[in-house]
């Protein structure tokens, strides 16, 4: 709220370079909630594919985890109004890679009832193959 009450006063006393710093400012921010909120949904996602493929199963609450995972990640990636989407394939492939460290820390709690530490987990799965089938039900929207 600060940074609009910033901006409204630069633009008052017309110094358009400042309010287009503020503007700046506020862009990067937005972007930053959007990368966190994506992160958050992505560390969601991974740790029900982790679950999958290392107990080699499935449940029917962690396919509803993970269709709505994929279904927050498109929606708050994707642009309202201009079409097209906040982040590029590239971003998208960083952010699951962050959240993997993450979902694998939360995956050993719950395999096997915590049976392995996140180190023996990682040795048991594929962690290229979870984030390029997690990457694919982003951009297919298919999640089953």
């Amino acid at each position: 709220m600060e940074e609009l009450l910033s901006l409204k006063d630069l633009l008052v006393k017309g110094d358009v370079q400042g309010a287009l710093l503020i503007v700046e400012e506020l862009t990067q921010m937005s972007r930053n909630d959007i990368i966190n909120t994506i992160r958050s949904y992505a560390v969601i996602l991974l740790l029900h594919l982790i679950k999958q493929q290392a107990e080699n199963r499935t449940t029917r609450s962690w396919e509803v985890s993970i269709r709505n995972s994929v279904r927050e990640i498109q929606r708050e990636n994707k642009h309202c109004k201009a079409g097209g989407y906040y982040l590029t394939l590239e971003e998208l492939l960083e952010i699951l890679a962050e959240a993997y460290l993450n979902a694998i820390d939360e995956a050993s709690f719950e395999v096997e009832e915590g049976r392995y530490e996140a180190q023996e987990l990682e040795k048991l799965v594929n962690r290229e193959e979870i984030i390029n089938r997690a990457l694919g039900l982003i951009f297919s929207g298919e999640s089953n």
